[in-house]
């Protein structure tokens, strides 16, 4: 085995371990975009919650 080969099962390792990475964070992204837009929707509400005790007060 010469040092050519060597080199090219590296970068195909490193190649194939990005390929893994990328499909994992994607995956990951996907799954964890929901449970981020609920938590997003709650604050949300508590927010306007807050705005309508606030402007009460004002009355």
């Amino acid at each position: 085995m010469n040092f050519g080969d060597v080199v090219f099962q590296l970068l195909m390792f490193i190649f194939m371990f990005g390929i893994f990475a990328v499909v994992f964070f994607l995956v990951r992204s996907l799954l964890s975009k929901n449970p981020q837009s609920q938590k997003d929707n709650e604050i949300e509400k508590k927010l306007d919650r807050i705005i309508e005790l606030l402007e009460q007060d004002k009355k």
